[in-house]
């Protein structure tokens, strides 16, 4: 019973994370730090870690679960020009950022929750942060390789 209230509690404190981040990312979104560092960000650039870390199980379940419908604005749909991809890029950097506060928010509360020896609390806590904050941010990150690569097609 403790590992499902544990897992309710580690939800629900991600839940609160997220929208810590983005109330972080809007306080400094207009920042140079933001425009320069935090919109170029690309942690895991190989396939293969971003598919260990569960960033391909992400992208299912943001394709094919109620997930689709929290953040419309990063569909695009058949022809697209400079503009639109322009537009979904800086949404994702928005949502990649976000879920990078969120996450680094929750890892203060595991240390916490380590320090003061709540082991089992600590790492079901983690697991929920990777899984909601890690692997969509990474999952932005690789969306965003892809549009830059395609991006790149319409500069001359």
């Amino acid at each position: 019973m403790t590992i499902l209230k544990y897992l309710s509690f580690s939800i629900s404190i991600v839940f609160i994370s997220f929208i810590v981040g983005m109330v972080l990312t809007a306080l400094i979104n207009k920042s140079e730090f933001y425009t320069k560092t935090l919109s170029n960000l690309n942690f895991i650039r190989n396939q293969f870690l971003n598919h260990l870390m569960g960033v391909g199980l992400v992208k299912w379940a943001v394709k094919n679960t109620f997930l689709k419908y929290l953040n419309p604005n990063l569909k695009l749909d058949g022809k697209a020009n400079i503009s639109d991809l322009n537009n979904i890029r800086n949404q994702m950097t928005k949502a990649e950022i976000d879920h990078l506060f969120g996450f680094l928010c929750v890892t203060i509360i595991v240390i916490f929750k380590i320090f003061n020896q709540e082991y089992i609390f600590a790492g079901i806590l983690l697991i929920v942060n990777i899984l909601m904050n890690l692997c969509p941010s990474l999952l932005q990150q690789q969306n965003k390789r892809r549009i830059d690569k395609i991006m790149t097609r319409f500069k001359p």
